[in-house]
């Protein structure tokens, strides 16, 4: 018998919203919470599965990057996008008060109030991608456009230029 699928806050809100996603569960791994992790549970491209990280503005507060999994955001283009002039990433023991989920579970659905949010680009380039449920083990496939309209997200280039494959 198949394991029941306990809904989240971020699913609720969705459907709410009467936008359309899927609830994914993976099996979790405590000692390695990263994206590539998740992916490979998956069975999907790490292009696809996106992490939700937090920075902080000298100017404007907190917000949130969406970026893929396998990719650093860049802090510098962080801020110029969201109206900064320096950005940092909160420390790990600030995600919870600030957004009331835990590393390897924070989504960018349903945080503790609603913070200007950026999505990397490179999502508009797939019908679907991954995002956390808010729990860790549990990853929301919806549309980066749905994901766009509900959380009203810029979309930019946030994410540092990856290496050339062959600078020889």
């Amino acid at each position: 018998m198949a394991k029941r699928i306990e809904k989240t806050n971020a699913a609720r809100l969705l459907d709410r919203a009467k936008i359309g996603y899927e609830l994914i569960p993976y099996t979790v791994d405590e000692s390695d919470l990263a994206a590539t992790h998740v992916a490979e549970e998956l069975g999907e491209p790490i292009e696809q599965v996106f992490k939700t990280l937090i920075l902080q503005g000298d100017r404007t507060g907190h917000f949130v990057c969406v970026v893929p999994g396998d990719r650093e955001v860049d802090l510098k283009k962080a801020a110029r996008i969201s109206g900064n002039k320096s950005a940092r990433m909160i420390p790990m023991k600030e995600l919870l008060p600030t957004t009331g989920y835990i590393r390897g579970g924070c989504s960018p659905i349903g945080m503790k109030r609603r913070f200007p949010t950026f999505l990397h680009a490179t999502a508009e380039a797939f019908p679907y991608i991954y995002i956390s449920a808010g729990v860790r083990g549990l990853q929301l496939k919806l549309s980066p456009t749905d994901l766009v309209a509900y959380t009203e997200a810029a979309v930019a280039d946030l994410c540092e230029e990856r290496e050339q494959e062959s600078e020889e």
